[in-house]
């Protein structure tokens, strides 16, 4: 995959803005649950997330954003969604412990 340059990203983050003043978004988000945990969260406090983050080729589609609660906003970062699983998983061995 090529880099992606500063144009593209300002780009889809335009596109992302018109895509979070959207009837679909605002419902996705009026559910009040984050899509990667699955709290529940009070609307206000979710944001949008890239599964695919904008620096890493993502779009801003229907497809490649979900609401999410801002700790799992901020955990995953520009992580891939494989990536965030693996993550996920060592998160998940080490409470077993």
């Amino acid at each position: 995959m090529s880099p992606v340059t500063e144009a593209e990203v300002r780009r889809e983050k335009a596109r992302a803005r018109a895509l979070r003043a959207s009837a679909w978004w605002k419902r996705r988000v009026a559910a009040g649950r984050c899509g990667y945990c699955g709290r529940p969260t009070p609307p206000r406090e979710l944001t949008m997330d890239h599964r695919v983050p904008l620096v890493r080729g993502g779009r801003s589609t229907r497809g490649n954003v979900l609401p999410a609660c801002k700790g799992c906003n901020t955990a995953k970062r520009y992580l891939l969604p494989t990536e965030w699983e693996a993550y996920l998983a060592r998160l998940a061995g080490e409470t077993e412990d």
